[in-house]
């Protein structure tokens, strides 16, 4: 890859799809040119976007382990490195999915931090404009009408491979590194305007959490970052971290506010699948059913079984999928509806026959969909599409011959809608990436609308 100039403001890598294209988003929205990647960017499509100021790549580190983690991050992060971005941002979920064995934050942190300079680590996960708050070190999220702490969250202490159990972001994290020292920039540090502390422990990684709570201190959060780019040029953190940094900037005049962009127009026609479990996604399936779109289950079973039983349910899912939309509708392709649902139960179970591991088998489910979402794009000619769930998105996109997205219209924060680019038929796909616990029930009718500010 070459060297780009030091006008390339950031770069980042997400540990999923949906959080990567959320960090995309906030940008792209406030006047920035960026663009996300599926990939590490060839020297060829840098040349063909040189105007970015901010350049991301997405990966599936999420559901992976810190072996993984080892063969592929190292190469990635040192890609990005080399094109000089003022800071470099290891993207992370809002609310802190990981674990010691799966997605591990803190492999993550010491894989980058062996590759920069940094004296401190800042860590930033709260988003108040997604409703993630951070108060003395403790993560809170909303959830309906209510925001709860991390470790009771109805649906992140249930989730099914990285269930929450630790509301202390700092400790959270230090379970999964021998090698973080990590203090804490709390809302009394930023009122008396006090920089953050610095651990003394040798060999240790220096780092402390963030804490951010509203307007005030999101500002706070994004001149700390920002005033100190040189001395600590990585940071770790959701898209609260570009929040935090548009926010300064505009604060400080750099950037103008924005006009929201307007709805991207009704499709003629939308494929939605979806591989969460979530009962946000239980809701929005609930919602769709009685306006206009055919939920047809896939079973996830025939994942654990071998490939000639999972391509006659990829077959089972395409068919009904084509009869659907030769009736009008929009078929919306789930795997289960809430984390009640039976089929949850009758999966574990047979991923425990199987002999297979839970990665294992999800990345099959998420790369089944993908197959089956191509093959129904490609047969009807229907021009957007939504995945549904961060892991899913990740295995999913990767079968579509997408090299990247750009931004088209905005939702809720996070989940917007996006323009497909790729060197074969799926270029210009109108296509949304939904974490499975995110948006309002009306939210893939929404973006058959085109998405837009309500």
């Amino acid at each position: 890859m070459t060297q780009r100039s030091k006008d390339l403001l950031l770069a980042w890598y997400g540990d999923d799809f949906t959080g990567a294209a959320a960090v995309m988003e906030v940008l792209a929205f406030a006047g920035l040119p960026a663009m996300l990647f599926l990939d590490v960017p060839t020297v060829d499509q840098l040349a063909r976007y040189a105007h970015l100021k901010a350049i991301g790549v997405a990966s599936t580190a999420r559901a992976q382990s810190p072996e993984w983690m080892d063969q592929n991050l190292p190469h990635a992060f040192k890609a990005l490195l080399d094109l000089s971005p003022q800071l470099f941002h290891y993207k992370i979920c809002s609310t802190l999915d990981s674990s010691p064995t799966a997605g591990s934050i803190g492999r993550a942190i010491e894989i980058a931090a062996d590759l920069t300079n940094s004296a401190q680590l800042p860590i930033l996960v709260a988003a108040p404009q997604m409703r993630r708050f951070q108060m003395f070190g403790h993560f809170f999220s909303g959830h309906g009408d209510t925001v709860y702490r991390l470790d009771r969250h109805p649906v992140m202490a249930r989730h099914p491979v990285t269930p929450m159990t630790e509301s202390d972001v700092a400790r959270h994290i230090s379970l999964q590194s021998d090698r973080l020292e990590t203090s804490l920039w709390s809302v009394e540090d930023i009122a008396a305007n006090r920089a953050p502390k610095t651990a003394n422990t040798p060999d240790h990684i220096q780092a402390f959490t963030m804490d951010c709570i509203d307007a005030q201190t999101e500002s706070a959060a994004g001149r700390q970052l920002w005033e100190n780019r040189a001395q600590n040029p990585f940071v770790v953190g959701s898209q609260g971290v570009e929040f935090a940094l548009v926010r300064h900037w505009i604060d400080t005049g750099v950037l103008p506010e924005q006009t929201p962009l307007s709805s991207a127009g009704r499709a003629q026609g939308m494929v939605t699948i979806s591989g969460s479990v979530s009962p946000t996604t239980a809701d929005q399936i609930a919602w769709s059913r009685a306006n206009g779109f055919d939920a047809i289950r896939f079973d996830a079973t025939q994942a654990c079984g071998d490939i000639l039983t999972l391509d006659t349910e990829i077959d089972n899912i395409v068919t009904a999928s084509l009869a659907s939309i030769s009736k009008g509708r929009d078929p919306l392709i789930f795997t289960a509806e809430g984390p009640d649902d039976p089929a949850v139960t009758q999966f574990i179970a047979a991923v425990k026959q199987s002999g297979k591991t839970s990665s294992e088998v999800n990345q099959r489910i998420g790369e089944a969909l993908g197959t089956a979402l191509l093959r129904i794009l490609t047969q009807s000619k229907i021009r957007r599409a939504v995945i549904s769930g961060g892991d899913t998105s990740g295995f999913a996109t990767r079968q579509l011959g997408i090299f990247a997205l750009s931004a088209l219209a905005p939702t809720i924060p996070g989940a917007s809608l996006f323009k497909a680019h790729a060197d074969g038929a799926m270029d210009g796909l109108e296509l949304a990436l939904k974490g499975g616990q995110m948006g309002s029930p009306d939210y893939f009718g929404w973006i058959r609308d085109g998405g837009g500010i309500k």
